[in-house]
């Protein structure tokens, strides 16, 4: 059985969402991604919260 299978999907949605916006955020940075707006990257920084946030609540239950 492999790491990523064990992990819950709250929690690989999560990881999912961070591993995209910090490369979203890097390459915007180094210039290859310079034409999206930056309201891209608040979208993908509310959506790691959010889905955080939810993932944390639903595990306390």
């Amino acid at each position: 059985m492999s790491f990523w299978s064990r992990i819950p999907p709250g929690t690989q949605l999560f990881l999912s969402l961070l591993a995209l916006t910090t490369i979203v955020w890097m390459l915007r940075g180094f210039g290859l991604l310079s034409f999206l707006p930056g309201m891209v990257i608040w979208l993908l920084i509310l959506l790691c919260f959010a889905t955080g946030i939810l993932h944390s609540l639903k595990s306390m239950r």
